[in-house]
């Protein structure tokens, strides 16, 4: 039989069956992913085939070619990664300028990463209720905007309190495999109820820190009443750059990648290279330098981190 895992909490798998019924089950043996030490060889969004024994238990017996995944760090001194889903169309990634405030750096790296695997991500700045007579962080909101609307990546203002965006948030899920994801606290469970109506458990803000509670374990995935699925995450700390070598990582950044043909040598880096093409817009404020400064940071890594995928934690 075949099917799709919508949930796992380590040991055992939530399988919907496309043949309409449910199960719960687990891997057969071990799986080993090939050039990644996983945590977690099956992923919430994986398509898997597996049996049904004589005794009711089910075993998951092959995971099915997965066409995208997005990972993390596993712990903080671990060298293992942790699939966060697989087999996703669409992104969300959400950006808080404070409670707590979304590194830009974190962001960017989700980036590339959605880039590298081909799937389209985009922009939630969301619980915007909160920061409606705040000076410094509108200022912040805006520079956002304004640096992510250079990338031609979607940005959509958000919250669930005053229901702001929703119904474009909405259009956008509909049909498709949607995964939303951003540090703890940025409001991801209570803004999918909001769309969906699903009700995904949520704790109040602190008052002290007016930071959202976040209470989301495992990763699980749901299917849409409008049409599609979501996949709802743990908020994360560190998330990890796909295998890439350093002259194509400038093809993930659109901003920057879309002058690499104009550079004179075709391995540019866009260092510090004579004739480079990209250096004279960063200059001129059309390549904004908080993104090229992550570009900078991840080519970094590249060049001097061992093992082919590198986290930093936010």
């Amino acid at each position: 039989m075949t099917g799709t895992v919508i949930k796992s909490t380590g040991s055992f798998y939530d399988i919907a069956a496309d043949n309409g019924k449910h199960y719960k089950g687990r891997i057969r043996g071990k799986f080993r992913l090939k050039g990644l030490k996983t945590t977690n060889p099956v992923a919430v969004g994986d398509r898997i085939k597996f049996e049904e024994k004589e005794d009711g238990t089910v075993l998951i017996t092959e995971i099915l070619p997965r066409k995208n995944y997005l990972l993390r760090k596993a712990t903080k001194l671990s060298r293992k990664y942790h699939i966060l889903a697989a087999n996703i169309d669409r992104v969300f990634v959400f950006y808080t300028p404070a409670y707590p405030e979304t590194l830009l750096p974190f962001i960017d790296r989700i980036l590339v990463t959605a880039e590298a695997y081909d799937i389209e991500p985009v922009l939630l700045v969301n619980k915007t209720d909160l920061f409606k007579n705040d000076t410094e962080n509108l200022k912040k909101i805006e520079r956002f905007k304004k640096i992510y609307a250079k990338t031609g990546y979607r940005v959509i203002e958000t919250s669930a309190v005053e229901k702001t965006g929703l119904d474009e948030v909405k259009a956008l899920m509909k049909d498709k495999v949607s995964m939303f994801t951003g540090n703890s606290g940025t409001g991801k469970s209570s803004l999918i109820n909001a769309v969906t109506g699903l009700n995904l458990k949520t704790k109040p803000v602190s008052e002290a820190h007016r930071q959202g509670q976040h209470t989301t374990t495992f990763a699980e995935m749901f299917p849409l009443p409008f049409g599609g699925y979501i996949i709802d995450t743990p908020g994360i700390r560190a998330f990890g750059t796909v295998d890439m070598e350093p002259r194509d990582l400038s093809d993930y950044f659109p901003e920057i990648g879309k002058h690499r043909g104009r550079c004179r040598f075709n391995d540019c880096l866009h260092v510090n290279e004579p004739g480079c093409a990209v250096l004279p817009r960063l200059e001129s404020g059309e390549i904004p330098m908080e993104r090229y400064l992550s570009y900078l940071d991840i080519l970094d890594e590249i060049q001097n981190n061992e093992g082919p995928y590198r986290t930093k934690e936010f």
